[in-house]
């Protein structure tokens, strides 16, 4: 048996070989496919950085009545932190929202000086909520509108952010949509030219499959060398792509870097550079093996 598979791996390399500018070709092909799938993880990983730091900057505020107690108040945050959807909840209270809106307007004396005329305070003690999701928010409005806390609420301010948030939620979702289904196109792509590079290989030894089957060997082991092959490409792609990208990002790095939230862009490259490489040896060499399989299979049923 391990005579057998030592002759498989040696006629699937004979093949990568002897069919060279097929094998060249159908690389290539699946290298900028790499290549621009890299791209993509580079540029969902900006992109989600960035939108994370838009989600931290959202928020929706709960102002109380201001007769509610702070008990009730802390008893509502405590409710909301239990909450799937809620990322953190922070307590500004009567005496701090005070502070902050004298800090706010410490150059409108006119305005403080009126403040100072009333005999209490105006201002409002809040919640400020703070969603793991941008989608999240609409729900957390939802608990807040329920009828136990209507008697507690002035108003929550999760209609003006709205728009915004359901921007953010949008485009979260059409990074994600893009991202995949320009990776789905590509990878057909590359399914495609992997599928018939094999077909011409399988082809042109037509001759040596026939020997084969009238020997009465197994399709194992005629399929054998033309999966090989088909690994091959992947891994050959996979290292191609990688001695392409770790010069392009070290040349490109100090001028792109300053840009970007992620920061040196060749050295979060460099630090995740086996996890890049297992991920596209793990992409190049599922779609040249299942490519080659799927055509090796229409030949012998043929």
């Amino acid at each position: 048996m391990f005579t057998s598979f030592k002759r498989i791996i040696k006629w699937g390399l004979t093949n990568f070989w002897r069919n060279g500018w097929l094998s060249t070709a159908t690389v290539s092909i699946m290298t900028l496919t790499l290549l621009v799938i890299t791209v993509l993880l580079m540029l969902n990983v900006v992109a989600n950085v960035v939108l994370a730091n838009l989600q931290n900057k959202i928020d929706i505020s709960v102002y109380f009545k201001l007769e509610t107690h702070e008990e009730e108040i802390l008893q509502v945050k405590s409710q909301l932190e239990r909450l799937e959807e809620v990322k953190d909840v922070s307590y500004v209270s009567q005496n701090e929202a005070l502070i902050r809106f004298k800090e706010k307007h410490q150059d409108n004396p006119v305005l403080l000086q009126s403040l100072e005329e009333l005999e209490f305070n105006p201002l409002e003690a809040s919640l400020n909520i703070k969603a793991r999701q941008a989608n999240q928010y609409a729900s957390i409005n939802q608990f807040l509108e329920s009828v136990y806390y209507k008697d507690l609420i002035d108003k929550v301010n999760y209609m003006q952010n709205k728009d915004i948030i359901e921007k953010l939620n949008k485009i979260v979702v059409d990074v994600k949509t893009g991202g995949l289904g320009l990776s789905a196109l590509l990878a057909l792509i590359v399914f495609l030219v992997t599928f018939n590079s094999i077909r011409l290989a399988i082809y042109s030894s037509r001759e040596e499959i026939n020997v084969m089957k009238l020997v009465g060997a197994s399709k194992w082991f005629i399929r054998g060398p033309f999966f090989v092959e088909g690994v091959l490409y992947g891994l050959v792609a996979t290292i191609v792509t990688i001695l392409i990208l770790y010069p392009l990002f070290y040349f490109l790095s100090p001028k792109i870097s300053g840009f970007l939230p992620i920061g040196d862009v060749f050295s979060y490259f460099k630090v995740n550079l086996l996890s890049f490489f297992l991920l596209l040896l793990g992409i190049g060499v599922i779609l040249g093996g299942f490519s080659t399989m799927i055509a090796v299979r229409k030949y012998l049923k043929e």
